[in-house]
């Protein structure tokens, strides 16, 4: 069947008539490329202070210690915890940035071919499924209830920015329209 798209004076959107689902008109589609933009831009710039600066200074038996995401994965490397490292490495720092770049790269970047787009979209799909930096703040609060008696914890600057940062980063997934990918083909 062939779809009419309805004047724009009549108040009226075109919808698939298989679907019902209503087609995005242009505006809609930068708007929500800006949007995504913005939050992906906010996640990234967050992304390194919430691994870098101390997210946790435990206190046991007099005995302090401050630790950052990236500062713990690599002692536990120096620890010969290979297995727990590449781990936390992986989902919890890689994969997190490299949803965040491609992000990026979708909303901001116009001279990429449909084709780059499709591919950098499919990729980041995949990999925002693996990115576990939500999951890993969970891990943090159920550390904190579960040792909260035998171990005192405070929470380090990093905290406040990786809540931000997977906040944004969560935004930025969901504001993305993936149509915008096919916008250009249509001028």
């Amino acid at each position: 069947m062939i779809h009419q798209v309805p004047n724009v004076n009549d108040n009226q959107r075109a919808s698939c008539t298989r679907c019902g689902s209503t087609f995005a008109r242009k505006g809609r589609l930068a708007q929500s490329a800006s949007r995504t933009a913005a939050a992906a831009l906010g996640a990234f710039v967050l992304f390194w202070p919430a691994i870098l600066l101390p997210i946790l200074e435990i206190e046991q038996l007099g005995l302090k210690s401050k630790s950052s995401l990236l500062t713990g994965t690599l002692d536990l490397f120096y620890h010969r915890n290979y297995f727990v490292g590449t781990v936390v490495f992986l989902f919890s720092i890689i994969l997190p940035l490299t949803k965040i770049v491609l992000l990026l790269e979708l909303s901001l970047l116009e001279m990429l071919h449909r084709r780059h787009k499709a591919f950098t979209l499919r990729l980041m799909e995949h990999l925002g499924k693996w990115s576990m930096m939500d999951v890993m703040l969970l891990a943090f609060l159920v550390m904190l209830v579960k040792l909260g008696d035998m171990v005192e914890f405070h929470f380090g600057p990093a905290i406040i920015a990786f809540v931000f940062c997977v906040a944004m980063s969560m935004i930025a997934s969901m504001s993305f329209d993936s149509h915008a990918i096919w916008e250009e083909s249509s001028e």
